[in-house]
């Protein structure tokens, strides 16, 4: 039998090193006899129950996670398991892994003298007779975000599985934590404001290192990306336009980022750098008030009009939903991270040299994303000036998530499947 307990719960859900199932040797050495059988299970059976709990973590939020493990850890430690099997069956393991970037220099003349760079692979790169990798794409995070939230549930569960668009058994798909994010080097490991002001392009060309230094992949099947990681997208198409079979940008637009878009991202920057608490970056606990008022913004950013008008349908459950929301993303995100991951998008704007894309190019949008508004005719227009690209843009519906529906794949997922029938020039 196995116990699952809150305090062993808040222990391995609050420490990424045990969330990523890394280091088994010294997570078994320091955590409870009933967390170390959970890993122990893993190590055997290559179950990835932390890497479940992770996911699980990311759909449900922690609160609620730790009350259902809580009431599940009153039965055998395999229903356990297949529980969590149950609900992130396409979860696939993914294999972590580090590059360090020596020396690596910014575009703004920094230079960084360790860079590290962190990755998830699912799958095996497969090269052709020749050496040339054929199999691998390239997934890019958001804003805030890592490789590893491709692991919930509805984006794994329409991807990764048997004769699914990006079926692991096939593809091997590569999800790293960009510049700044995630367990890759980022301002709060100790330089804090002193980190070089990293941009788009910086994180483009440390990706690029990721996957043809560490991965030694010399090309790539697919690049898509989702907010910040579509923009990406558009950055890799005309930075490297031979090295990829395909592009797919969702929620964003190839132009720089002006007007309403600029306007609520400098607010976020302006609420947190004001609060007194912040002390130019040096501060001993996170500046709650400024933060507290970057969350709502980011909130507001990412909302979805009418999923949220039918399921937040009273004022006690906007309420409720608020409190969590405030409560769990305060917990996980760092004043200063989120300044430079803001910020990192002042340079951006691939418009001037859209016409210097080859790769056929699947264009996504949703009309309900409050960050790239349908009514300013962005997209339509730039898309025209690509030579092999697609725009599709999704009607507002129930199922629709606002600027999050990009990585609600049953959404979107047979615009990937048409791409993938393309074949380059």
């Amino acid at each position: 039998m196995l116990l699952f307990l809150q305090d062993d719960l808040s222990q391995i859900l609050g420490q990424r090193e045990l969330i990523d199932g890394l280091g088994l040797a010294h997570a078994l050495a320091v955590v409870p006899n009933r967390v170390r059988l959970v890993l122990e299970i893993e190590a055997k059976h290559g179950f990835c129950v932390l890497r479940r709990l992770h996911g699980l973590r990311e759909m449900w939020g922690r609160s609620l996670l730790l009350r259902i493990l809580d009431m599940l850890g009153r039965v055998n430690v395999m229903k356990v398991l297949a529980v969590l099997a149950l609900f992130t069956a396409s979860c696939a393991c993914a294999a972590d892994s580090d590059y360090i970037a020596n020396n690596f220099k910014f575009g703004s003349g920094e230079t960084l003298p360790e860079l590290r760079l962190h990755v998830l692979t699912l799958g095996t790169l497969k090269r052709d007779g020749a050496g040339h990798a054929t199999n691998a794409v390239l997934v890019l995070h958001g804003t805030g975000g890592t490789g590893r939230q491709f692991l919930a549930k509805q984006f794994a569960d329409e991807l990764y599985g048997a004769g699914q668009p990006l079926d692991t058994t096939a593809m091997f798909v590569i999800l790293p934590d960009g510049i700044g994010h995630g367990r890759s080097s980022k301002p709060s490991d100790s330089l804090h404001m002193k980190f070089p002001k990293y941009d788009y392009d910086d994180m483009v060309r440390a990706t690029y290192l990721v996957v043809t230094e560490h991965l030694r992949a010399d090309h790539l099947r697919l690049v898509m990306g989702t907010s910040m990681g579509g923009m990406h997208t558009w950055v890799w198409g005309e930075t490297y336009p031979t090295f990829m079979d395909g592009l797919m940008p969702l929620a964003c637009q190839p132009v720089a980022i002006v007007g309403r878009n600029r306007l609520w991202r400098q607010m976020v920057v302006n609420a947190i750098e004001n609060d007194p608490e912040w002390k130019g970056g040096e501060y001993q606990r996170q500046p709650a008030a400024g933060l507290r008022t970057a969350v709502d913004l980011l909130l507001i950013a990412g909302s979805a009009p009418i999923h949220m008008q039918n399921t937040l349908a009273s004022r006690d459950t906007v309420d409720r939903y608020l409190t969590i929301q405030l409560t769990n993303r305060m917990a996980t995100t760092d004043a200063n991270d989120l300044i430079y991951q803001i910020e990192a998008s002042r340079n951006y704007d691939p418009s001037p040299k859209l016409e210097s894309i080859v790769a056929p190019v699947m264009f996504v949008n949703s009309a309900d994303d409050f960050i790239n508004p349908p009514e300013l005719g962005i997209a339509e227009r730039e898309v025209k000036r690509v030579k092999r690209a697609t725009f599709v843009l999704m009607p507002a519906s129930d199922k629709t998530r606002g600027h999050g529906s990009h990585t609600w794949a049953a959404l979107w997922k047979q615009h990937l499947v048409a791409l993938l029938q393309q074949r380059p020039r």
